[in-house]
């Protein structure tokens, strides 16, 4: 098979992050809506808006350089970001919608530039300027990356010339309106386009905003960097600055060269006001087009990524390469995506998706660092550091833009990147690299542990069936699996404890694995380790012994009983050792014809209380027999039968009321009962047949009876003792 070339890093901090960052910020807002936000806030609401603006981004863009300087950041900007740190669902849940926002920016932006030529050449067609203007920038793109920056340098000096333009009229004599005048709170007064009949603080800051986003421009770049851990937060924080000056002196300059009036109704007032204003329009040209093709080489990064990822169908196809690494496959797809958005003709209902999806974008970084910060996980050590409050500040604020600028749309955007996460994360994706989910339940495991540690040892209602299954006979344990699994799921756990003298060629290690890694497919989940020792027991009791100290620990043994185990030196030691040490035990004997039949019936015998049937919260040894029953009553979808026998005939009616009353407070529905007077081994005899009977056992079980009972009933068996730490009634 062909190796696919891989992507050329040859962008710098100015090319690479500072221009395009800079170009999408210095955007059509800043020529033809800064008059607008002037008009409707004054000079200090404006320049308000314009810090709240600049502070939100600038949050963000601190978040991203710690957390680039973190990570070896491939393709894709903030998708990589997001995946190496919550994984491809969480990254492609971003990435998906980002890159279809980002293409309806291309839209825009090819909107936004045919109505500045529109404003130069009215007569000529406006469809086929959109088609041009198009075609342009996919050639553009096409060729390559290094043609893109190179477009935009040449874009850069226009907008340097429309930006000495202003400079030359401001020293001409056009800011006429005294400072004091213009130093002043706008009176809103609203647009042409709802009648001056009233606007807002938050209406204006919304209109406003679109222009401080822009800042992935340059990350978006992130696998074509020379040095992206270096370039990213310089480049991106210089663009900010640079910007944010920029648009401060803007709106002075233009607050004290224009009147509240001709602000308020005249959109093209920068052009009327400059020194030469057929530069600004050449500035509009220049930063719409410049905007596409940021936008236009962005997205189809972010798709080259996520093919590289097998995020998407085809994606073997979307992570094709040109001979000199550009992703010419993404960038044929983006193309189409921009041509089918084109034919729509107007966007608008759709244009506040992208804004949005740039917000959601930014909470999701934020995020990402506040994660990282508070694991305290060793493996975060940013060569750009930043407070504790700034992703915070970044988080909030986002959000906070979102429901100001739209809340309804706001919601729709949520969900979609909610809807995209839910079909990603049944698609059992492959992640290339380690992310910080581990890290993120570890530390929450950690924390939930030290906070538990120091309550009750009787957690009854949360007590869960999690097993430790001694190994040494591996057949054994395959014949057992179902049955394992039936008492551990949904929410419960097996530990595989291999037990074997030492072997330089011992495959139980890797068999014990298998078996298990077969646990956690069927939705429980297990673990395995391995104890060389010669002595069955001793390994057994040596492993409890050392696990009380552990906060995660198993709570119930499980002894397959098997033709060569030795009862009395193998298994009776590990069975007062555990009960010592108050774990319950299963002894299992399987029986060799009946197995577990067709798994309908559980007997569960209870012993003669004898004229102590009151039933208080201490049920003897009966809470863990009824909770196993309940537990394979419910895998199974089998029934419940319980079972009494008592030698005294007067005590009949308060064995029933005890049953009954047990089945009730244990919340046992469709339990029989069967209450016999008798000799209890002439009962087990002849009781109803069942495929498991569980009986209660002590220390001195001993093995006569164990082999006695599974004759008897002709079934297999099940031996039980509680720990004292369960409760049928809790």
């Amino acid at each position: 098979m062909q190796e696919q070339p891989t992507s050329l890093k040859k962008f710098g901090t100015f090319g690479g992050v500072f221009t395009p960052t800079l170009l999408t910020i210095l955007g059509v807002i800043m020529y033809l809506r800064l008059g607008w936000v002037v008009g409707n806030a004054g000079l200090l609401g404006t320049w308000l808006i314009i810090i709240i603006s600049f502070l939100i981004t600038l949050c963000t863009a601190l978040s991203m350089s710690a957390i680039t300087t973190n990570i070896r950041i491939g393709a894709g900007g903030a998708y990589a970001i997001v995946s190496q740190a919550l994984g491809l669902e969480v990254g492609g849940s971003l990435g998906i919608p980002r890159y279809i926002s980002q293409g309806l920016a291309v839209t825009m932006y090819i909107f936004g530039f045919r109505e500045g030529w529109m404003g130069i050449f009215p007569d000529h067609n406006a469809f086929l300027v959109d088609i041009i203007v198009f075609g342009v920038l996919i050639t553009i793109a096409y060729i390559s990356a290094n043609l893109a920056i190179k477009t935009q340098f040449i874009i850069m000096g226009i907008i340097a010339l429309s930006i000495i333009s202003i400079i030359i009229a401001a020293y001409e004599g056009s800011m006429t309106i005294p400072t004091s005048e213009a130093l002043s709170w706008g009176s809103f007064k609203g647009s042409i386009e709802n009648g001056f009949s009233g606007s807002d603080f938050w209406l204006v800051f919304a209109v406003f905003f679109p222009a401080a986003t822009g800042i992935m421009a340059g990350a978006n770049m992130s696998g074509e960097l020379k040095d992206p851990k270096h370039s990213i937060p310089s480049g991106t924080l210089w663009a900010i600055g640079v910007s944010f000056v920029i648009y401060m002196l803007m709106a002075f300059w233009i607050s004290r060269s224009a009147s509240e009036e001709e602000l308020l109704n005249n959109y093209y007032v920068m052009v009327e006001k400059a020194y030469i204003g057929p530069l600004i329009l050449a500035g509009i040209l220049g930063a719409t087009f410049s905007s596409a093709l940021a936008s236009i080489v962005g997205s189809s990064r972010i798709l080259f990524a996520m093919g590289e990822h097998k995020v998407l169908p085809f994606s073997n196809f979307l992570a094709g390469q040109s001979n000199n690494g550009q992703p010419r496959n993404a960038m044929l797809v983006t193309g189409i995506l921009i041509f089918i958005t084109l034919l729509l003709r107007n966007i608008n209902a759709v244009a506040p998706l992208v804004t949005l999806f740039f917000l959601i974008t930014y909470a999701m970084i934020n995020i990402v660092v506040i994660i990282e910060q508070n694991l305290g996980l060793i493996s975060y050590r940013p060569v750009f550091k930043i407070h504790r409050w700034v992703p915070w500040f970044g988080l909030v604020s986002s959000v906070f833009a979102m429901f100001i600028i739209n809340p309804t749309v706001s919601l729709v955007s949520i969900a979609i990147v909610l809807m995209v996460y839910w079909y990603l994360s049944r698609q059992n994706l492959e992640t290339p690299f380690e992310d910080v989910r581990s890290g993120l339940f570890f530390s929450f495991a950690e924390w939930a542990a030290k906070h538990t540690w120091g309550m009750k040892k009787m957690q009854q209602r949360a007590w869960k069936a999690n097993l430790m299954v001694p190994v040494r006979d591996i057949n054994g344990l395959r014949g057992t699996f179902e049955f394992l699994r039936n008492i551990a799921k949904p929410k419960g756990s097996i530990k595989l404890l291999g037990i074997e003298g030492y072997h330089e060629n011992s495959t139980l290690a890797e068999e014990l694995e298998a078996i298990s890694e077969s646990f956690r497919q069927k939705e429980v989940f297990s673990s395995t380790s391995v104890i060389h020792t010669d002595e069955f027991a001793k390994g057994i009791n040596y492993s409890s012994q050392a696990l009380q100290g552990a906060f995660f620990r198993p709570n119930i043994i499980f002894l397959n009983l098997q033709n060569h185990d030795d009862y009395e030196t193998e298994l009776r030691p590990v069975m007062k050792e555990s009960i010592r040490l108050e774990i319950g035990v299963l002894l299992f004997l399987s029986h060799p014809k009946a197995l577990l039949g067709q798994r309908n019936t559980i007997n569960v015998w209870v012993s003669d209380r004898r004229n102590n049937w009151d039933l208080g919260w201490d049920i003897g040894n009966l809470d863990l027999s009824m909770l196993v029953a309940y537990k394979l009553k419910m895998n199974w979808k089998a029934r419940i039968r319980i079972i009494t026998v008592i030698s005294d005939p007067k005590e009949e009616a308060n064995a029933k009321k005890f049953l009954n009353l047990l089945i009730n407070l244990a919340r046992l529905p469709e339990t029989l009962t069967e209450v016999h007077v008798g000799n209890f081994h002439t009962v087990v005899q002849s009781a109803p047949s069942a495929d498991l009977n569980i009986f209660g056992m002590d220390a001195d079980l001993k093995f006569d009876f164990v082999k006695e009972m599974s004759v008897k009933t002709q079934s297999s068996c099940l031996f039980v003792k509680d720990s004292g730490h369960e409760s049928i009634l809790a």
